[in-house]
């Protein structure tokens, strides 16, 4: 501990100015030796035979929902028009199914936000955990694009 010396010229209770690295110098010896250790342990590779296999994995697509609002309001599920009695027994059929189907929601840009606030919440409701929007691009301005 640093916390006086016995020489001569200095006050009883200062403290010595020398930094004592000794508990440095330990730890980094300690820290040095676990890695001697174990960094042969961590190079090595445990070789197995595995089997081989000649079909490819199954990717399974999900399938997609197309749900478009017009400016009136009306409703149109895959281009199949609908009322809006329906739309919440069609959502939960389509939540129900694994994989989830993908909902594509596209709105009119003159429709009201409360109907697509409508179909949001009805989609929540059903448990739909994917949904999209569907855009228009922007037209492209110029002649070199």
């Amino acid at each position: 501990m640093a916390f006086g010396g016995f020489e001569r010229g200095h006050a009883p209770g200062q403290p010595m100015a020398e930094i004592n690295v000794t508990p440095l110098v330990d730890v980094m010896l300690v820290l040095l030796v676990i890695f001697i250790i174990t960094a042969p342990l961590l190079a090595r590779a445990l070789k197995l035979d595995l089997p081989q296999a000649e079909a490819p994995p199954a990717v399974v697509q999900p399938q997609t929902i197309q749900l478009t609002i017009d400016a009136a309001g009306s409703l149109r599920w895959n281009n199949a028009p609908m009322d809006g009695g329906e739309l919440a027994e069609r959502l939960a059929a389509a939540a129900r199914e694994m994989p989830q189907p993908e909902l594509h929601l596209g709105a009119d840009k003159a429709a009201r936000y409360e109907h697509v606030a409508a179909v949001l919440a009805a989609a929540q409701k059903a448990g739909m955990k994917q949904i999209a929007f569907v855009t228009e691009p922007p037209a492209a301005t110029g002649a070199g694009r």
